[in-house]
């Protein structure tokens, strides 16, 4: 582009015209762009956040992968722990073994998901014991028949440390009556709280030990759980790791909680087309902003015109002028949009400390103070996405104002 076309152009952007709602619906144009800009990036960042929340709370319990055996039995697993922590990427292994059970306690009674495990493994894949709010997860000992439950499962059975429950065992024994189901006491010596309902009020666990025997597993288990350098990277390392262990059934924490995941990425991806949407509207004020423009400087134009312009100079001219709108919101947006979403945590106790309410209760929500993490590629795609409507939004008024005919332009003036 000549430079008479930037100067021209920037001095209409700087310039303040005779018509004041001209420069107004500019601004207005401007200021819609920034704040599309800044909605986009920091509902993004709070839900990569959120995602990250979650992310860590299940990894706190369930491991990164798990190998089990056909029909949910592993037989001489301590070879197959071996041989899995031969990868380089594989940080730990733990035993376990995992069925249903139904617990009792007083008249009230909660299905649970009984998990068999080795307390001192267990911590080094998932760090379960990190997260006890009663009693300890070592307590599981072999022959004593100790349990560790969530603290809703707990709640719903009305037990504390120290009070005994009775489970109730799928596997019945068979009696002239028919079949009748296994029953068993346990003590209760631990409460453990993830902050996911999910595992709060439905994971129970016991030793190892105690598992085999009461679910007659023998020596066998249902499988080993493993812990990895990178839990991101874990699809990848299971299908890689499955060709070597034809006789295993390897699975990655994202398939077994595939459902939140699905649920958060369908929840960002619909908040980003709905919030483009605002970009989008400041792009139509652009527009009916440039075309204003063009017919308050239908005289300018001719002038240009008649010294020599030609069409697409003056194409160029409103170009620059509309795309120059855009940069800027676009810029101050992005700037806004970084600034809120890695200080959207005290912006929001600052607004609950002047509203004198919680906006996330604990009580109710899975966490209790809003999570942001500012990812590069968002701020990018967003970025991107403001600048091309902007420029879209410049190219109808910048044709109509090379088709003017300098004639009919200064038959009136």
């Amino acid at each position: 582009m000549n430079s008479f076309e930037w100067l021209i152009g920037m001095r209409y952007t700087r310039a303040k015209r005779r018509n004041g709602f001209i420069s107004f619906i500019s601004a207005a144009s401007m200021a819609g762009i920034a704040l599309g800009v800044i909605a986009l990036i920091t509902v993004l960042s709070v839900m990569n956040g959120f995602q990250r929340e979650i992310r860590g709370r299940i990894l706190e319990v369930a491991s990164h992968i798990q190998a089990s055996g056909e029909g949910g039995r592993l037989a001489n697993w301590q070879a197959t722990a071996t041989e899995l922590q031969r990868n380089p990427a594989v940080r730990a292994t733990a035993p376990y073994v995992q069925a249903q059970g139904l617990l009792w306690h007083e008249g009230s009674t909660q299905g649970a998901l009984v998990r068999g495990i080795v307390p001192a493994q267990e911590d080094k894949v998932a760090g379960l014991g990190t997260h006890m709010v009663a009693g300890r997860l070592d307590a599981l000992k072999a022959g004593e028949f100790n349990i560790v439950l969530g603290q809703e499962l707990a709640r719903a059975l009305g037990v504390d440390l120290g009070d005994k429950v009775t489970m109730a065992i799928p596997q019945g024994n068979i009696t002239p009556a028919g079949m009748m189901p296994r029953f068993r006491s346990f003590t209760v010596v631990g409460l453990f709280r993830i902050d996911m309902y999910q595992y709060d009020a439905g994971y129970a666990f016991i030793d190892l030990r105690d598992a085999q025997k009461l679910y007659r597993f023998g020596e066998d288990v249902s499988g080993v759980r493993l812990k990895i350098d990178d839990p991101l990277a874990a699809p990848e390392l299971a299908i890689r790791m499955q060709s070597s262990f034809p006789h295993l059934w390897l699975s990655d924490w994202t398939k077994e909680n595939s459902n939140y995941f699905r649920a958060v990425q369908i929840e960002k991806r619909m908040m980003f087309l709905i919030l483009t949407l605002i970009v989008a509207i400041a792009a139509f004020n652009l527009v009916s902003s440039l075309v204003m423009t063009v017919t308050d400087k239908q005289a300018d134009i001719a002038i240009l015109r008649t010294l020599g312009a030609t069409p697409t100079s003056i194409l160029k001219i409103f170009v620059i002028q509309g795309a120059t709108i855009g940069v800027v919101g676009t810029v101050v947006g992005v700037v806004g949009g970084v600034l809120l979403a890695l200080n959207v945590g005290t912006v929001v106790g600052w607004v609950e400390s002047l509203l004198g309410m919680k906006m996330l209760s604990p009580q109710v929500y899975l966490i209790s103070e809003l999570p942001s993490e500012v990812l590069p590629g968002d701020v990018a795609l967003v970025g991107t996405i403001s600048l091309v409507l902007a420029f879209l939004a410049t190219l109808y008024p910048s044709w109509r104002a090379a088709r003017i005919n300098p004639a009919e332009a200064l038959r009136y003036e």
